[in-house]
């Protein structure tokens, strides 16, 4: 999508700080960390949000949360992390790109919000 910044990253037409990369996924720091480490994976793929999946994206998403793990030993998140995917207006998402925040290296509260 033209107007999507995370396509643009995804596409390299925007720099990031990117911690891992492959076929179907980027995986860069956030701009406005919210833990000491903050990271945001987004598909290559453009897919508005976690209501516009379809049943041919299943494969792209049990590739995503198949990755958490290696991402956050890679990211030094040893001792736990949270993994948040924000939807819709009232879920707080501002991007409209399927991404998920996987935060760590501090105690995590709840509830979160």
């Amino acid at each position: 999508m033209a107007d999507c910044i995370f396509c643009m990253i995804a596409n390299k037409e925007i720099p990031s700080n990117v911690v891992y990369e492959d076929d179907k996924i980027i995986v860069f720091h956030d701009l406005e960390p919210q833990a000491p480490v903050h990271v945001l994976i987004i598909p290559k793929k453009h897919i508005a949000s976690l209501d516009e999946v379809q049943p041919e994206d299943a494969e792209l998403l049990a590739h995503i949360l198949g990755k958490v793990k290696e991402i956050a030993a890679m990211t030094g998140m040893d001792n736990g992390y949270r993994l948040v995917n924000n939807c819709g207006e009232d879920g707080m998402q501002t991007v409209k790109h399927l991404h998920f925040h996987l935060l760590g290296k501090r105690s995590m509260k709840w509830p979160p919000g």
